[in-house]
């Protein structure tokens, strides 16, 4: 007898990476169509002119706006090609080619961890001092994303198709 898991983590694994895919493919739609908005939030956090102005931490400021440009145009490139790796996840995973899947959603739930783990949490929350910001803190935001592909990815990871084991007497 076949478990409900051999249907049930599959369909899981498609609708919850679907659910990221649709999730970053607005995001990057949004930064895209209103570009300014958080362009201003970029140059805001790389510039850190709303942190305490700390001495010792001001020498990290990025203060170009060519480069605070050239990181946010990065920043939309990779959640495009996140959402687009991610979609095709989706796609593999509703066409139950499962071990592709796993695979490619893998990349995709990664590229957002690096993303907003080490991109926003990391490198923006603590290089660039964002927690110190009241008006341009994205580090909730950042831990909500980091933390929803974490559990997809952990959904994407579990055993599923193995024959129920019965004892007989």
């Amino acid at each position: 007898m076949v478990t409900s898991n051999s249907r049930v983590i599959p369909l899981t694994a498609t609708l919850l990476t679907g659910t990221v895919a649709l999730y970053v493919a607005l995001v990057a739609f949004g930064n895209i169509t209103d570009f300014g908005t958080n362009q201003q939030f970029v140059r805001h956090v790389l510039a850190m002119d709303t942190t305490f102005k700390d001495d010792d931490l001001m020498w990290r400021a990025i203060t170009s706006k060519g480069l605070q440009d050239a990181a946010y145009v990065a920043i939309i490139v990779w959640e495009t090609a996140a959402a687009l790796v991610l979609g095709y996840g989706t796609w593999l995973w509703a066409r139950r080619d499962h071990a592709r899947a796993r695979t490619v959603s893998t990349y995709g739930l990664l590229m957002l961890m690096l993303l907003f783990g080490a991109g926003f949490i990391a490198i923006g929350g603590e290089w660039f001092a964002m927690w110190q910001s009241k008006s341009w803190n994205g580090l909730d935001a950042a831990m909500r994303v980091f933390l929803l592909s974490g559990i997809v990815l952990v959904v994407n990871h579990l055993p599923f198709g193995q024959r129920e084991v019965t004892s007989r007497p």
